[in-house]
């Protein structure tokens, strides 16, 4: 069974928030503080994490960054609404969603299965195919190719590279800087250009249709995200 750790001083949210992953076959383990979330990641091995960014002590960020020295486990953060602040700091930070409070129930289980499933999906068992899989596309890690409605392509080195870093966070939305910087290896001086072009040419060979593209989303004025519908 999937477990998550739910990190917020909002004990009637963690509650509620408890029962509701149950329905999916998924258990939840609440602490009302960064420091006791930090001790419960050392005792127990967990698929998810879920932070408030408004704590006492420890806040969101600095708890964030401390998993993030440790662990690579998916993060969704709690954000005040209007706080885009918060949320491209947490994004930049490490976190690999958002949620806004108040928020629907049913949106934030979507966005804690469709987190697992990106997580479990990327660290597979030793010996497994090196291919990723998703809806009318295969990447294929060995031959550095994709295959799509569109046919067989073997991408160029940062097309491919850029392409998988996008997969291997799926649903996650990343800034410019972390692309430029993770794909390219330099410091990002925000130029967009090369990013841009080589998105471009990615679409032209994965979308059936580039101008509304199904798998690399554009996210205004942040950065991209490879689609965590398919």
């Amino acid at each position: 069974m999937n477990r998550v750790l739910i990190i917020d001083d909002d004990k009637e949210l963690c509650a509620l928030t408890k029962r509701s992953v149950l329905s999916e076959n998924i258990e939840a383990d609440c602490c009302n503080a960064g420091k006791d979330g930090l001790e419960k990641l050392k005792e127990k091995e967990y698929q998810l994490v879920i932070l408030d960014v408004m704590m006492p002590g420890m806040d969101g960020f600095e708890t964030l960054e401390k998993i993030r020295a440790e662990s690579s486990l998916p993060i969704l953060m709690f954000t005040a609404k209007n706080d885009s602040v918060s949320k491209v700091r947490g994004l930049r930070a490490g976190a690999d969603d958002y949620l806004t409070k108040p928020f629907d129930m049913d949106e934030l289980i979507a966005r804690i299965v469709s987190l697992i499933r990106r997580y479990t999906r990327f660290n597979q068992p030793e010996g497994a195919p090196p291919r990723l899989h998703f809806d009318g596309l295969e990447i294929d890690l060995e031959s550095r190719s994709v295959t799509t409605v569109n046919g067989t392509y073997e991408l160029p080195p940062k097309e491919f590279d850029l392409l998988l870093f996008l997969a291997k966070n799926q649903g996650k939305i990343l800034t410019k800087q972390r692309i430029y910087e993770e794909v390219w290896g330099e410091e990002y001086f925000y130029d967009d250009s090369n990013i841009m072009a080589i998105i471009s040419r990615l679409r032209k060979k994965l979308e059936e249709n580039p101008g509304n593209p199904k798998y690399i989303q554009t996210i205004k004025g942040i950065g991209y995200r490879f689609s965590k519908e398919v």
